[in-house]
């Protein structure tokens, strides 16, 4: 227990990293007026991880029956220690990009919001985060300019370019660095764009992530 202890308490351990509200037609879905003066951070525990290697997987939803959301999003690993991060250098902390989904039990996020509480409940439970295979550096020319893009069933429900993300990725590290230490293995998200809403049992959800005419990566999923 000791050894294990030492373990747990290093401050070197990853950690998951996400933006809210950093997409403008998203903002105003949820009933904002504009996007944050500053990016919105939240994070995520490891345990809501479902990886899929391959892009294909069961997702199983909780057994309370509240209303689960999904929000396609592009996130990056970090590749190097990185403390107040200048953003013309944001290439060098890169160690590559994936294809994510950070579910949101909405009710939950409803009910503490209102009482003026934390929301990690609504984040972080079990199967959360649906994460594909790391994508090389080398493959993306500009994360800031790919396709996201989510199908339920065969209809598109969210479809939006990188590019409307109001906090770019050199924004985000150089905000993140300031109060928190990013170290190797760091899992960011960047935020979803407009179109989130239930998924339910049954559901069949193929997302991509797309440079041009080519898909970088997949996420096939069957929700019980």
């Amino acid at each position: 227990m000791n050894l294990l202890f030492r373990q747990v308490v290093n401050p070197n351990n990853p950690k998951i990293v996400a933006i809210a509200k950093n997409y403008v037609k998203h903002v105003k879905e949820m009933g904002g007026d504009e996007p944050p003066k500053e990016p919105v951070i939240f994070q995520k525990p490891f345990t809501s991880l479902l990886y899929l290697p391959d892009g294909n997987g069961i997702l199983q939803l909780p057994k309370h029956n509240h209303e689960i959301h999904h929000e396609i999003e592009l996130g990056f690993m970090v590749a190097k220690n990185g403390k107040n991060i200048q953003k013309e250098k944001w290439q060098e902390y890169i160690g590559g990009y994936f294809l994510a989904l950070d579910l949101t039990d909405r009710e939950m996020q409803a009910h503490f919001k209102k009482q003026g509480f934390p929301w990690d409940l609504a984040k972080g439970q079990d199967n959360f985060f649906p994460i594909t295979d790391l994508i090389t550096k080398d493959k993306v020319k500009d994360p800031n300019n790919l396709q996201l893009e989510l199908k339920i069933n065969q209809k598109v429900v969210q479809n939006d370019s990188t590019s409307s993300m109001y906090y770019k990725i050199p924004d985000l590290l150089a905000y993140i660095s300031q109060f928190m230490t990013l170290r190797p293995g760091d899992l960011v998200l960047t935020g979803t764009p407009h179109g989130v809403g239930p998924i339910r049992a049954k559901d069949n959800l193929h997302g991509t992530l797309k440079q041009g005419d080519e898909t970088l990566a997949k996420l096939n999923l069957i929700v019980e």
